[in-house]
């Protein structure tokens, strides 16, 4: 079976960090994501206290737990800036450039980008072309040091309005355009059956720049099970496709323990 990433963020919200990655373990998963280095979600908000690396990796290692990926920067440009902005490339670059200073201090060789959010001044085409100069330049610096960023759709009708990037078709045509294997897709089940639905047929059509996926039960964003995406077969088909990344988990239990809510989700993926 394709490995399960949980997202540390959204689960066990009343514990630090290398208390969230025991417990992850506990309940039977070996690799984690995450959003920020530089807070950590709290259950209601991001409390602004910094990661610890070297404590990070510790708890990791204590406890036979990879890092897949984590985000580099923010979706709405408050953290490392917007990239479909001009005036914001030199911050997201230098952000870009601390952030996989970052994960290779936990041991990590994966990172979340983002376009950021719409710039009421610029047309479409102005962000289109700022976010591939900048995703060009950031893909420059990540074949350098033997990274690799995932651009990332999100879905602007439920969480995040005012995003730019809410589709496969541009997301793809982008990391195409680009054209190195340092720069891939991330694939969000949850957002594009949003925006999108067609889950299985764009899988299909863009497997090959595919680099990692994210999933939450529809409508809700909660577990996995009594939702309208059926993810065992989602997960069969992209395993018959040859996929050899990770699958992540970046959900909001309903369920009050969370430790039965992962173990449920692992058991009905399976």
């Amino acid at each position: 079976m394709i490995p399960l990433s949980v997202c540390l963020e959204t689960v066990f919200t009343d514990l630090g960090v290398e208390e969230r990655i025991a417990r992850i373990a506990e309940a039977g998963f070996s690799v984690v994501e995450f959003w920020h280095p530089e807070g950590t979600w709290d259950g209601k908000d991001i409390q602004f206290t910094p990661k610890d690396a070297a404590s990070m990796k510790k708890a990791c290692e204590d406890n036979g737990v990879t890092i897949s990926d984590f985000a580099m920067h923010a979706w709405d440009g408050s953290i490392g800036g917007c990239p479909v902005r001009a005036g914001d490339h030199e911050m997201y670059l230098e952000q870009i450039r601390e952030m996989i200073a970052f994960a290779k201090a936990i041991g990590c060789n994966k990172g979340i980008t983002l376009s950021g959010v719409v710039d009421p001044a610029l047309s479409r085409e102005q962000m289109r072309e700022n976010l591939e100069i900048a995703l060009g330049k950031a893909t420059e610096i990540a074949e350098k040091e033997d990274f690799t960023l995932l651009l990332e759709p999100l879905n602007t009708l439920v969480d995040h309005a005012g995003y730019y990037l809410d589709s496969t078709k541009e997301g793809a045509e982008i990391v195409r355009n680009i054209n190195s294997n340092n720069l891939k897709l991330l694939y969000d089940v949850y957002h594009m059956q949003i925006m999108e639905g067609k889950i299985i047929d764009t899988i299909e059509k863009n497997i090959d720049i595919i680099g990692h996926f994210h999933s939450a039960g529809v409508p809700g964003r909660a577990e996995h099970f009594d939702t309208e995406v059926n993810y065992p077969v989602i997960l069969r088909k992209i395993e018959d496709l040859g996929y050899k990344g990770n699958f992540g988990l970046e959900y909001f239990p309903k369920m009050a323990d969370h430790s039965e809510s992962l173990k449920r989700i692992r058991e009905y993926l399976q």
